[in-house]
C-alpha cells in the first residue's frame, strides 16, 4: 500500500493506481474529458491537473496517468488547479465552442464568455474515438495522423478501412459529436443555463483551497471573521 496526503487526508491506496482514482474513490470530484474508465489514460486534456509537492516548489500533473507515490500530498482544488483549468476550458471553447459537454464543464467552472479567438469548430484532439476503435472494438480503424497544428484523426490516407464495422463507438465518446448548444457567438457561446453555483470560499478569496467538495456547491457563506 501506498501513503500519501490527499487535500490534508491520510489516506493508503494500492500500488498502481492514478491520483485521480484515488481522489475519485475519496469523494473528490474531478473533471476530465479525455479520460473514460475502460480506457488507457492519454492525459490529453488536461482537465484533470492537481498539484502536487508543496510550495513553491509544487507542480501541476495530469492526475488521470500520474501514479501515486509514497509520501506525495496532492490538492485537487487549490487556487492554482482552478485557474488552470479555467484556461484549458476557455481554449478548449475557442477550439469547439458548440459541444454540450464542453459548455457544461464551462459553466461549472464559472466562465461566462470566451475570451479566446474563435479560430475552429473541430475536434479537440482528446483521443478517446482512437483508443474506443483500438481497445474495445478491437478494430484500430482510425488513428492519429501528422504532427503539431497538422495534427489530425481519420483513416490512414483517407480510405475508408475495411476493419471498421460501423459500429458509432466513436461518436458515442466523442466530446465535440454529443449534443451541442446553438450558439457559436463569443458573446453567447456560454448560455449560463447549466451553471453551478459557484463555491464561496475559493472564489471570495477567503482561502487558498476549497472548502468543501459537493457537486453541486450548496453556497455555504463561509465568512470571514
Amino acid at each position: 500500500m501506498i501513503s500519501l496526503t490527499i487535500n490534508g487526508l491520510e489516506v493508503k491506496v494500492e500500488k498502481g493506481t492514478t491520483l485521480l482514482e484515488a481522489a475519485r474513490f475519496l469523494g473528490f470530484p474531478i473533471p476530465t474529458l479525455c479520460h473514460m474508465d475502460g480506457l488507457s489514460p492519454y492525459g490529453a486534456c488536461r482537465m484533470c491537473v492537481v498539484e502536487i509537492g508543496e510550495e513553491p516548489n509544487s507542480r501541476l500533473v495530469a492526475s488521470c496517468a500520474f501514479p501515486v507515490q509514497e509520501g506525495l500530498k496532492v490538492r485537487t482544488a487549490s487556487e492554482r488547479v482552478l485557474r488552470a483549468r479555467k484556461i484549458i476550458l476557455e481554449l478548449l471553447l475557442a477550439t469547439c465552442p458548440q459541444s454540450k459537454v464542453i459548455q457544461c464543464l464551462a459553466s461549472a467552472h464559472q466562465i461566462r464568455q470566451q475570451r479566446f479567438r474563435q479560430e475552429y469548430d473541430d475536434c479537440i484532439m482528446c483521443g478517446l474515438c482512437v483508443r474506443m476503435c483500438e481497445e474495445q472494438m478491437m478494430a484500430k480503424a482510425i488513428g492519429f495522423r501528422g504532427r503539431g497544428e497538422n495534427r489530425s484523426i481519420g483513416t490512414p490516407f483517407d480510405i475508408r478501412s475495411e476493419e471498421c464495422r460501423l459500429c458509432g463507438g466513436c461518436i458515442h465518446v466523442c466530446p465535440a459529436c454529443q449534443l451541442r448548444c446553438t450558439y457559436s457567438d463569443p458573446e453567447k457561446v456560454i448560455c449560463g443555463g447549466c451553471a453551478n453555483l459557484e463555491p464561496p470560499c475559493v472564489e471570495k478569496e477567503m482561502f487558498h483551497d476549497m472548502m468543501c467538495y459537493m457537486n453541486p456547491c450548496v453556497a455555504c457563506e463561509i465568512r470571514k471573521d
